[in-house]
Protein backbone atom coordinates (compact mmCIF):
# COMPACT_ATOMS: atom_id res chain seq x y z
CA UNK A 1 0.00 0.00 0.00
CA UNK A 2 1.55 3.28 -0.59
CA UNK A 3 2.07 5.85 1.80
CA UNK A 4 -0.42 8.05 3.07
CA UNK A 5 0.37 11.69 4.28
CA UNK A 6 -1.18 12.64 7.70
CA UNK A 7 -1.71 16.42 8.65
CA UNK A 8 -1.31 16.84 12.55
CA UNK A 9 -1.02 20.46 14.66
CA UNK A 10 0.14 21.68 11.27
CA UNK A 11 3.11 18.97 10.40
CA UNK A 12 2.82 16.20 7.78
CA UNK A 13 4.18 12.48 8.42
CA UNK A 14 3.43 9.62 6.78
CA UNK A 15 1.71 6.52 7.32
CA UNK A 16 1.91 3.34 5.02
CA UNK A 17 0.33 -0.15 5.61
CA UNK A 18 3.43 -2.98 5.75
CA UNK A 19 3.89 -6.53 6.68
CA UNK A 20 5.06 -7.74 10.09
CA UNK A 21 7.10 -10.65 7.81
CA UNK A 22 9.07 -7.76 6.45
CA UNK A 23 10.41 -6.48 9.31
CA UNK A 24 11.00 -9.35 11.27
CA UNK A 25 14.97 -8.93 11.76
CA UNK A 26 14.30 -5.33 13.26
CA UNK A 27 11.23 -7.37 15.69
CA UNK A 28 13.76 -9.94 16.69
CA UNK A 29 16.45 -7.54 17.56
CA UNK A 30 14.32 -5.36 19.94
CA UNK A 31 12.95 -8.61 21.47
CA UNK A 32 16.23 -10.29 22.03
CA UNK A 33 16.62 -9.86 25.17
CA UNK A 34 13.73 -12.29 25.27
CA UNK A 35 14.85 -15.14 22.83
CA UNK A 36 12.74 -14.35 20.05
CA UNK A 37 13.87 -15.72 16.72
CA UNK A 38 12.22 -14.73 13.10
CA UNK A 39 10.53 -17.90 12.42
CA UNK A 40 8.20 -16.54 15.50
CA UNK A 41 6.97 -13.81 13.64
CA UNK A 42 5.42 -15.12 10.21
CA UNK A 43 2.03 -14.88 9.72
CA UNK A 44 1.77 -12.14 12.65
CA UNK A 45 -0.31 -10.07 10.23
CA UNK A 46 0.76 -6.23 9.19
CA UNK A 47 0.82 -2.97 11.09
CA UNK A 48 1.65 0.93 10.42
CA UNK A 49 4.74 2.24 8.91
CA UNK A 50 5.03 5.63 10.20
CA UNK A 51 7.92 8.22 9.16
CA UNK A 52 7.67 11.39 11.58
CA UNK A 53 9.75 14.85 11.13
CA UNK A 54 11.03 16.04 14.29
CA UNK A 55 8.45 17.93 16.02
CA UNK A 56 5.70 16.37 15.12
CA UNK A 57 2.92 15.45 17.56
CA UNK A 58 2.14 12.06 15.93
CA UNK A 59 -0.38 10.98 18.76
CA UNK A 60 -2.46 12.15 21.12
CA UNK A 61 -5.32 11.30 23.07
CA UNK A 62 -8.34 12.55 21.49
CA UNK A 63 -7.58 10.32 18.70
CA UNK A 64 -9.15 7.52 21.86
CA UNK A 65 -7.15 4.83 20.24
CA UNK A 66 -4.53 2.44 21.86
CA UNK A 67 -1.89 0.92 20.25
CA UNK A 68 1.66 -0.72 20.83
CA UNK A 69 4.59 0.93 19.34
CA UNK A 70 7.87 -0.07 18.05
CA UNK A 71 10.56 2.40 17.53
CA UNK A 72 12.88 1.37 14.35
CA UNK A 73 14.75 4.45 14.27
CA UNK A 74 14.77 8.12 16.24
CA UNK A 75 13.47 9.49 19.79
CA UNK A 76 10.24 9.73 20.64
CA UNK A 77 8.97 11.81 23.92
CA UNK A 78 5.70 10.14 25.93
CA UNK A 79 3.92 12.58 27.70
CA UNK A 80 1.10 12.37 29.84
CA UNK A 81 -2.35 14.81 29.77
CA UNK A 82 -2.53 16.23 33.30
CA UNK A 83 -6.08 17.65 34.27
CA UNK A 84 -4.69 21.10 34.87
CA UNK A 85 -3.61 20.96 30.90
CA UNK A 86 -0.04 20.80 31.64
CA UNK A 87 2.17 17.16 30.36
CA UNK A 88 4.21 15.19 32.35
CA UNK A 89 7.03 13.24 30.76
CA UNK A 90 6.46 9.70 31.66
CA UNK A 91 9.27 8.33 28.87
CA UNK A 92 11.97 8.55 26.42
CA UNK A 93 11.80 5.91 23.60
CA UNK A 94 15.17 5.72 21.50
CA UNK A 95 15.74 3.08 18.63
CA UNK A 96 14.90 -0.99 19.11
CA UNK A 97 12.47 0.41 22.34
CA UNK A 98 8.90 -0.81 22.22
CA UNK A 99 5.85 0.93 24.22
CA UNK A 100 2.05 1.78 24.86
CA UNK A 101 1.77 -1.76 26.19
CA UNK A 102 0.78 0.06 29.64
CA UNK A 103 -3.03 0.85 28.37
CA UNK A 104 -3.36 -2.19 26.41
CA UNK A 105 -2.86 -4.43 29.43
CA UNK A 106 -4.82 -2.15 31.69
CA UNK A 107 -7.43 -1.49 29.32
CA UNK A 108 -7.44 2.64 30.82
CA UNK A 109 -8.35 5.29 28.44
CA UNK A 110 -5.49 6.59 26.21
CA UNK A 111 -3.92 9.80 28.15
CA UNK A 112 -0.43 10.14 26.03
CA UNK A 113 0.98 12.63 23.93
CA UNK A 114 3.85 10.82 21.68
CA UNK A 115 6.21 13.40 19.46
CA UNK A 116 9.15 12.84 17.82
CA UNK A 117 12.25 14.98 19.23
CA UNK A 118 13.92 13.41 16.08
CA UNK A 119 13.17 12.00 12.26
CA UNK A 120 11.41 8.64 13.52
CA UNK A 121 10.43 5.40 11.82
CA UNK A 122 8.23 3.27 13.89
CA UNK A 123 5.84 0.20 14.00
CA UNK A 124 2.30 0.92 15.06
CA UNK A 125 0.22 -2.42 16.28
CA UNK A 126 -3.78 -2.30 16.38
CA UNK A 127 -5.21 -3.88 19.13
CA UNK A 128 -5.41 -7.13 17.69
CA UNK A 129 -2.20 -7.79 16.33
CA UNK A 130 -0.90 -6.68 19.79
CA UNK A 131 -2.91 -9.42 21.38
CA UNK A 132 -1.73 -11.94 18.59
CA UNK A 133 1.68 -11.18 18.75
CA UNK A 134 0.92 -11.86 22.82
CA UNK A 135 -0.41 -15.06 22.81
CA UNK A 136 1.56 -16.52 19.56
CA UNK A 137 5.25 -15.49 21.07
CA UNK A 138 6.12 -16.52 24.28
CA UNK A 139 9.95 -14.08 24.29
CA UNK A 140 8.02 -11.03 23.50
CA UNK A 141 4.71 -11.64 26.02
CA UNK A 142 8.08 -11.65 28.40
CA UNK A 143 9.96 -8.81 27.16
CA UNK A 144 6.55 -6.63 26.98
CA UNK A 145 5.30 -7.66 30.80
CA UNK A 146 8.39 -7.19 32.47
CA UNK A 147 8.73 -3.84 30.62
CA UNK A 148 5.42 -2.84 31.91
CA UNK A 149 6.56 -3.91 35.63
CA UNK A 150 9.72 -1.72 35.01
CA UNK A 151 7.96 1.26 33.86
CA UNK A 152 4.90 1.11 36.47
CA UNK A 153 7.39 0.76 39.20
CA UNK A 154 9.10 4.21 37.53
CA UNK A 155 5.50 5.78 37.55
CA UNK A 156 4.60 4.84 41.17
CA UNK A 157 7.92 6.62 42.67
CA UNK A 158 7.27 10.08 40.37
CA UNK A 159 3.39 9.76 41.28
CA UNK A 160 4.34 9.47 45.19
CA UNK A 161 7.41 11.75 44.54
CA UNK A 162 4.77 14.47 43.28
CA UNK A 163 2.15 13.88 46.00
CA UNK A 164 5.42 14.16 48.28
CA UNK A 165 5.56 17.97 46.65
CA UNK A 166 1.80 18.52 46.03
CA UNK A 167 1.83 18.19 50.42
CA UNK A 168 5.15 20.00 51.31
CA UNK A 169 3.62 22.68 48.52
CA UNK A 170 0.61 22.56 50.73
CA UNK A 171 2.56 23.03 54.06
CA UNK A 172 4.66 25.75 52.76
CA UNK A 173 1.31 27.90 51.81
CA UNK A 174 -0.05 27.31 55.65
CA UNK A 175 3.22 27.45 57.07
CA UNK A 176 3.69 31.01 54.91
CA UNK A 177 0.44 32.21 56.66
CA UNK A 178 1.01 30.77 60.23
CA UNK A 179 4.47 32.72 59.88
CA UNK A 180 2.55 36.23 58.77
CA UNK A 181 0.11 36.89 61.83
CA UNK A 182 2.72 36.54 64.39
CA UNK A 183 5.46 38.47 62.12
CA UNK A 184 2.90 41.17 61.56
CA UNK A 185 1.89 41.34 65.32
CA UNK A 186 5.36 41.54 66.64
CA UNK A 187 6.32 44.38 64.02
CA UNK A 188 3.12 46.69 65.29
CA UNK A 189 4.12 46.08 68.43
CA UNK A 190 7.83 46.72 68.07
CA UNK A 191 6.71 50.06 66.46
CA UNK A 192 3.92 50.80 69.24
CA UNK A 193 6.67 50.14 71.99
CA UNK A 194 9.10 52.23 70.31
CA UNK A 195 6.36 55.51 70.45
CA UNK A 196 5.50 54.52 74.27
CA UNK A 197 9.49 54.45 74.70
CA UNK A 198 9.60 58.04 73.32
CA UNK A 199 6.71 59.16 75.21
CA UNK A 200 8.14 57.55 78.16
CA UNK A 201 11.57 59.75 78.12
CA UNK A 202 9.43 62.97 76.98
CA UNK A 203 6.85 62.25 80.35
CA UNK A 204 10.25 61.40 82.90
CA UNK A 205 12.36 64.69 81.23
CA UNK A 206 9.25 66.66 82.15
CA UNK A 207 8.83 65.23 85.67
CA UNK A 208 12.37 65.25 86.95
CA UNK A 209 12.40 69.04 85.78
CA UNK A 210 9.96 69.25 89.22
CA UNK A 211 11.19 68.62 92.96
CA UNK A 212 8.76 65.68 94.32
CA UNK A 213 7.49 65.40 97.73
CA UNK A 214 7.50 62.04 100.14
CA UNK A 215 4.06 61.39 99.62
CA UNK A 216 4.50 61.66 95.83
CA UNK A 217 7.29 59.69 95.88
CA UNK A 218 5.38 57.00 98.01
CA UNK A 219 2.91 56.77 95.93
CA UNK A 220 4.28 56.51 92.49
CA UNK A 221 6.37 53.37 94.69
CA UNK A 222 2.96 51.67 95.35
CA UNK A 223 1.46 52.48 91.81
CA UNK A 224 4.61 51.44 89.85
CA UNK A 225 4.77 47.94 92.09
CA UNK A 226 0.95 46.98 91.45
CA UNK A 227 2.41 47.95 87.63
CA UNK A 228 5.16 45.88 87.33
CA UNK A 229 2.86 43.19 89.39
CA UNK A 230 0.62 42.49 86.12
CA UNK A 231 -2.39 42.78 88.66
CA UNK A 232 -5.18 42.07 86.61
CA UNK A 233 -8.48 42.48 87.24
CA UNK A 234 -11.51 39.43 87.73
CA UNK A 235 -12.55 38.12 84.39
CA UNK A 236 -15.42 40.80 83.36
CA UNK A 237 -18.03 40.29 80.43
CA UNK A 238 -17.79 42.57 77.83
CA UNK A 239 -20.14 45.25 79.48
CA UNK A 240 -18.81 44.90 82.37
CA UNK A 241 -15.41 46.18 81.57
CA UNK A 242 -16.84 48.28 79.01
CA UNK A 243 -18.75 50.18 81.92
CA UNK A 244 -15.74 50.01 84.32
CA UNK A 245 -13.18 51.62 81.43
CA UNK A 246 -16.30 54.48 81.44
CA UNK A 247 -16.03 54.85 84.91
CA UNK A 248 -12.25 55.23 85.41
CA UNK A 249 -12.06 57.41 82.10
CA UNK A 250 -14.37 59.79 83.98
CA UNK A 251 -12.88 60.09 86.73
CA UNK A 252 -9.76 60.89 85.50
CA UNK A 253 -11.29 63.40 82.97
CA UNK A 254 -12.89 64.95 85.77
CA UNK A 255 -9.37 64.94 87.58
CA UNK A 256 -7.82 66.80 84.24
CA UNK A 257 -6.01 63.53 83.43
CA UNK A 258 -4.58 64.33 79.47
CA UNK A 259 -5.77 61.27 77.80
CA UNK A 260 -7.96 60.41 80.37
CA UNK A 261 -9.73 57.67 77.78
CA UNK A 262 -6.66 55.99 76.54
CA UNK A 263 -5.18 56.22 80.21
CA UNK A 264 -8.56 54.80 81.67
CA UNK A 265 -8.86 51.19 80.09
CA UNK A 266 -5.19 50.65 80.73
CA UNK A 267 -5.22 50.40 84.20
CA UNK A 268 -8.44 48.91 84.49
CA UNK A 269 -6.91 46.04 82.40
CA UNK A 270 -4.41 45.50 84.84
CA UNK A 271 -7.11 45.82 87.94
CA UNK A 272 -6.68 49.46 89.28
CA UNK A 273 -9.81 50.69 90.91
CA UNK A 274 -10.74 54.41 91.05
CA UNK A 275 -10.22 54.15 95.26
CA UNK A 276 -6.41 52.93 94.38
CA UNK A 277 -5.71 55.98 92.68
CA UNK A 278 -7.47 58.39 95.62
CA UNK A 279 -3.43 58.79 97.07
CA UNK A 280 -2.41 59.77 93.71
CA UNK A 281 -5.18 62.62 93.47
CA UNK A 282 -4.65 63.61 96.75
CA UNK A 283 -0.75 63.57 96.40
CA UNK A 284 -0.34 65.59 93.31
CA UNK A 285 -3.50 67.77 94.31
CA UNK A 286 -0.79 70.58 93.74
CA UNK A 287 -0.44 69.61 89.92
CA UNK A 288 0.98 66.71 88.11
CA UNK A 289 -1.50 63.98 88.81
CA UNK A 290 -1.59 63.99 84.76
CA UNK A 291 1.65 63.38 83.92
CA UNK A 292 2.10 60.58 86.64
CA UNK A 293 -0.94 58.87 85.59
CA UNK A 294 -0.08 59.17 81.51
CA UNK A 295 3.81 58.04 82.52
CA UNK A 296 2.51 55.38 84.19
CA UNK A 297 -0.23 54.03 81.87
CA UNK A 298 2.74 54.07 79.17
CA UNK A 299 4.96 51.95 81.22
CA UNK A 300 2.11 49.46 81.89
CA UNK A 301 1.33 49.76 77.88
CA UNK A 302 5.23 48.67 77.00
CA UNK A 303 4.91 46.03 79.43
CA UNK A 304 1.79 45.08 77.61
CA UNK A 305 3.71 44.92 73.85
CA UNK A 306 6.68 43.33 75.27
CA UNK A 307 4.67 40.68 76.61
CA UNK A 308 2.37 40.50 72.76
CA UNK A 309 6.60 40.53 71.27
CA UNK A 310 7.27 37.51 73.05
CA UNK A 311 4.07 35.90 72.48
CA UNK A 312 4.38 36.09 68.93
CA UNK A 313 8.36 35.38 68.74
CA UNK A 314 7.06 32.10 70.65
CA UNK A 315 4.45 31.43 68.29
CA UNK A 316 7.01 31.66 65.56
CA UNK A 317 9.59 29.36 67.30
CA UNK A 318 6.48 26.33 67.59
CA UNK A 319 5.88 26.56 63.74
CA UNK A 320 9.86 26.23 63.06
CA UNK A 321 9.85 23.43 65.88
CA UNK A 322 6.43 22.02 64.27
CA UNK A 323 8.07 21.81 60.75
CA UNK A 324 11.33 20.69 62.16
CA UNK A 325 9.55 17.61 63.40
CA UNK A 326 7.81 17.25 60.51
CA UNK A 327 10.91 17.20 58.17
CA UNK A 328 13.30 15.37 59.98
CA UNK A 329 10.36 12.58 60.64
CA UNK A 330 12.32 9.67 59.52
CA UNK A 331 15.49 10.42 59.69
CA UNK A 332 16.32 9.76 63.11
CA UNK A 333 17.94 6.87 65.00
CA UNK A 334 15.74 4.74 67.33
CA UNK A 335 13.83 6.68 69.78
CA UNK A 336 10.96 7.17 71.48
CA UNK A 337 8.23 9.19 69.45
CA UNK A 338 5.26 11.13 71.47
CA UNK A 339 2.28 10.53 69.18
CA UNK A 340 0.67 13.36 70.95
CA UNK A 341 3.09 15.74 70.46
CA UNK A 342 3.22 14.30 66.84
CA UNK A 343 -0.14 14.89 66.14
CA UNK A 344 -0.42 18.28 67.36
CA UNK A 345 2.76 19.32 65.18
CA UNK A 346 0.99 18.28 62.33
CA UNK A 347 -2.30 20.08 63.70
CA UNK A 348 -0.31 23.10 64.12
CA UNK A 349 0.76 22.73 60.40
CA UNK A 350 -2.59 22.28 59.10
CA UNK A 351 -3.84 25.15 61.18
CA UNK A 352 -4.64 27.73 58.72
CA UNK A 353 -6.46 25.26 56.05
CA UNK A 354 -8.71 24.43 59.34
CA UNK A 355 -9.39 28.36 59.64
CA UNK A 356 -9.88 29.23 56.33
CA UNK A 357 -13.04 26.61 56.60
CA UNK A 358 -13.64 27.24 60.28
CA UNK A 359 -12.91 23.79 61.48
CA UNK A 360 -12.91 23.23 64.98
CA UNK A 361 -10.51 20.34 66.14
CA UNK A 362 -12.01 18.08 69.16
CA UNK A 363 -8.99 16.07 70.76
CA UNK A 364 -9.44 13.34 73.17
CA UNK A 365 -6.40 12.50 73.64
CA UNK A 366 -5.69 8.89 76.29
CA UNK A 367 -4.10 9.99 79.74
CA UNK A 368 -0.95 7.51 79.39
CA UNK A 369 1.54 8.77 77.42
CA UNK A 370 1.24 7.17 74.43
CA UNK A 371 5.29 7.42 73.42
CA UNK A 372 6.28 4.28 70.45
CA UNK A 373 9.88 3.14 70.24
CA UNK A 374 10.71 3.86 66.41
CA UNK A 375 12.84 5.43 63.75
CA UNK A 376 10.10 7.73 63.11
CA UNK A 377 9.54 6.26 59.43
CA UNK A 378 7.46 9.08 58.45
CA UNK A 379 4.47 8.91 61.24
CA UNK A 380 3.75 12.27 60.63
CA UNK A 381 2.90 11.50 57.07
CA UNK A 382 0.14 9.25 58.49
CA UNK A 383 -1.36 12.23 60.62
CA UNK A 384 -1.09 14.87 57.76
CA UNK A 385 -2.40 12.72 54.97
CA UNK A 386 -5.27 11.47 57.37
CA UNK A 387 -6.24 15.11 58.63
CA UNK A 388 -5.99 16.55 55.42
CA UNK A 389 -8.75 14.48 54.42
CA UNK A 390 -11.00 14.99 56.78
CA UNK A 391 -10.41 18.80 56.32
CA UNK A 392 -11.31 18.40 53.02
CA UNK A 393 -14.12 16.20 53.71
CA UNK A 394 -15.77 18.46 56.31
CA UNK A 395 -18.13 20.61 55.50
CA UNK A 396 -17.49 24.30 56.16
CA UNK A 397 -17.58 25.57 60.13
CA UNK A 398 -17.35 21.77 60.70
CA UNK A 399 -15.89 19.44 63.54
CA UNK A 400 -12.75 17.37 63.34
CA UNK A 401 -12.53 14.37 65.80
CA UNK A 402 -8.92 13.21 66.85
CA UNK A 403 -8.67 10.41 69.72
CA UNK A 404 -6.25 8.04 71.54
CA UNK A 405 -6.33 5.13 73.43
CA UNK A 406 -4.13 2.01 74.59
CA UNK A 407 -5.28 -1.76 73.53
CA UNK A 408 -3.25 -4.50 74.42
CA UNK A 409 0.19 -3.93 72.82
CA UNK A 410 -1.27 -1.33 70.67
CA UNK A 411 -1.52 2.30 70.64
CA UNK A 412 -4.69 3.65 68.62
CA UNK A 413 -5.51 6.36 66.96
CA UNK A 414 -8.94 7.86 64.90
CA UNK A 415 -9.70 10.72 62.85
CA UNK A 416 -13.24 11.07 62.35
CA UNK A 417 -15.00 14.05 60.50
CA UNK A 418 -18.69 14.32 59.69
CA UNK A 419 -18.96 14.72 56.06
CA UNK A 420 -20.43 12.94 53.10
CA UNK A 421 -18.89 9.72 54.17
CA UNK A 422 -17.54 6.94 51.78
CA UNK A 423 -20.30 4.85 49.76
CA UNK A 424 -19.99 1.35 50.30
CA UNK A 425 -18.72 0.42 46.90
CA UNK A 426 -15.95 2.31 47.02
CA UNK A 427 -14.59 2.00 50.67
CA UNK A 428 -12.90 -1.66 48.82
CA UNK A 429 -10.56 0.70 46.67
CA UNK A 430 -9.95 3.59 48.78
CA UNK A 431 -6.49 2.32 49.80
CA UNK A 432 -5.65 1.73 45.92
CA UNK A 433 -2.97 3.76 44.29
CA UNK A 434 -4.45 6.75 41.99
CA UNK A 435 -7.98 6.31 43.53
CA UNK A 436 -9.23 9.08 44.43
CA UNK A 437 -13.07 10.36 45.54
CA UNK A 438 -12.15 13.81 45.38
CA UNK A 439 -12.71 16.27 41.95
CA UNK A 440 -10.46 16.17 38.94
CA UNK A 441 -7.37 18.31 40.18
CA UNK A 442 -7.71 17.79 43.87
CA UNK A 443 -6.36 14.58 44.66
CA UNK A 444 -3.73 12.20 43.19
CA UNK A 445 -5.04 9.26 44.85
CA UNK A 446 -2.08 8.53 46.65
CA UNK A 447 -2.73 9.72 49.93
CA UNK A 448 -4.45 6.84 51.62
CA UNK A 449 -2.22 4.39 49.67
CA UNK A 450 0.78 6.10 51.36
CA UNK A 451 -1.31 5.96 55.18
CA UNK A 452 -1.64 2.00 54.65
CA UNK A 453 2.21 1.14 53.42
CA UNK A 454 3.74 2.80 56.37
CA UNK A 455 1.62 1.43 58.62
CA UNK A 456 1.35 -2.17 57.23
CA UNK A 457 5.09 -2.18 56.07
CA UNK A 458 7.03 -0.08 58.27
CA UNK A 459 5.38 -0.78 61.72
CA UNK A 460 3.26 -4.04 61.12
CA UNK A 461 0.02 -2.46 62.04
CA UNK A 462 -3.21 -1.91 60.43
CA UNK A 463 -5.82 0.95 59.26
CA UNK A 464 -9.41 0.55 59.28
CA UNK A 465 -12.31 2.31 58.12
CA UNK A 466 -15.92 3.20 59.61
CA UNK A 467 -18.01 5.19 57.35
CA UNK A 468 -21.83 6.50 56.98
CA UNK A 469 -23.00 10.00 55.89
CA UNK A 470 -22.16 12.21 58.76
CA UNK A 471 -19.77 10.08 60.68
CA UNK A 472 -16.40 8.58 58.72
CA UNK A 473 -13.48 7.33 61.05
CA UNK A 474 -10.21 6.07 59.77
CA UNK A 475 -8.61 4.05 63.06
CA UNK A 476 -4.99 3.37 62.70
CA UNK A 477 -3.30 0.57 65.16
CA UNK A 478 0.21 0.69 65.80
CA UNK A 479 2.11 -1.92 67.64
CA UNK A 480 4.25 -0.52 70.42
Amino acid sequence: MAPTAVMQSGKQYTTERVSLDDYAKQLTQTFAAGGLTPDQLCGLGEADLLTIPAGVVFHDPTEGMRAFWILLEGEVLSEKAEADGSRMRVYTARKGDSFGEVLLLTGKAPSIYLTASQPSIGLRLDENTFWNLMSCCLPVRKMVLANMEQRLQAHMAEAAHREKLISLGTLAAGLMHELHNPGSAAKRAASQLRENLMRLQELSLRSSSKAKSPDQLECMHDLLEHAVKSCHAPAMSSLEQADAEEAMSDWLESAGVENAYTVGPALVGIGFQQHELDCAKAAFASGGLSDALNWLESLVSSVSLVDAIEESVGRVSELVMAVKKFAYDDRCTLREVDVHDSIQSTLTILGHKMRQRQITVVKHFDAEQPNLRTTGVAVSQVWTNLIDNAIDASPEGGEIEVRTWSEPGFLVVSVGDHGAGIPEDQRARIFEPFYTTKPVGKGTGLGLEIVKRIVTQSFAGSVEIDSKPGDTRFVVRLPR
